[in-house]
């Protein structure tokens, strides 16, 4: 854990952002994996290290954001999301039943990996894809007596 510790110290110093106890705790939280709200990340460093209220979670996140330590995706009718992948240009997965999210990566080539009918004279740089169905746990079950199928309730 110490080493994860300092490299995320070295990550923050290389994007020009001083070392804080909170700044240090989200990124760790975030180079964990997953795709975190700003509530499930403010209760997880309260746990970590104590009292931190919720808008220093978000001014952490909008810094790490912006020196791209960190990228937000915000699904459709779902609560933005954090993640720390953010060293390529992928997609993503999201479960329409319980808001399961999963990282796709680029089918082709280099960001951004889809080409649209027209730039309109833009450079693009990135494409952001989401894909929404049912995951696994949530999508029906084929019936194994020949009713009806199961669906699960999330």
């Amino acid at each position: 854990m110490a080493i994860i510790a300092d490299e995320n110290r070295e990550r923050l110093r290389s994007a020009g952002l001083r070392v804080t106890t909170p700044r240090l705790a989200v990124l760790t939280l975030l180079a964990q994996g997953g795709h975190h709200t700003v509530d499930e990340l403010s209760d997880a460093v309260r746990t970590r290290i104590g009292a931190v209220s919720t808008q220093a979670v978000y001014d952490v996140l909008a810094a790490l954001v912006d020196a791209k330590l960190a990228r937000v995706i915000e699904p459709a009718g779902s609560a933005r999301r954090y993640e720390a992948r953010v060293a390529d240009n992928h997609h993503h997965l999201v479960c329409r039943v319980c808001g399961r999210i999963e990282d796709v990566d680029c089918a082709i080539g280099e960001a951004p990996c889809l080409a649209p009918s027209d730039t309109y004279g833009y450079r693009l740089d990135e494409a952001e894809v989401t894909w929404w169905g049912l995951c696994p746990s949530c999508a029906p079950r084929p019936a194994t007596d020949g009713s009806a199928p199961d669906v699960h309730d999330g």
